[in-house]
């Protein structure tokens, strides 16, 4: 979990893209979408508020947000993984991490060409 938890704006936004596309498609009524996406929008909130706490008792970034969207809106948030495999999530959140902090990497980077003189 340790590392696992700087993935947690990425698990939400991941399963957004993931709810919204199930809603579009007609794989899951507007109300159950629609029920998700507002729990999980709540998460993302609480989340940039500092207001969650993740265990390791739930294992992965992924079972902790199932665990509290759960405790959130109940039993529908289960059909969040419909037509997604554990290995789709773990990859869709991990690029989207990468894709995330890629710009500060740059950054970071092109601060120390600077500083040795590599790059104007």
């Amino acid at each position: 979990m340790s590392f696992d938890q700087l993935m947690a704006e990425e698990d939400i936004e991941g399963s957004l893209a993931h709810v919204k596309m199930l809603k579009h498609t007609g794989i899951l009524s507007a109300t159950d979408s629609d029920e998700i996406i507002a729990g999980l929008e709540g998460l993302r909130t609480d989340l940039a508020a500092g207001k969650l706490t993740f265990t390791v008792e739930n294992e992965d970034i992924h079972m902790n947000i199932e665990s509290l969207l759960t405790s959130r809106i109940g039993a529908v948030a289960g059909k969040l993984h419909t037509a997604r495999s554990r290995n789709d999530q773990v990859a869709t959140d991990f690029h989207l991490y990468v894709k995330n902090r890629l710009p500060q990497v740059i950054d970071e980077i092109t601060t120390i060409q600077k500083n040795a003189g590599l790059v104007s």
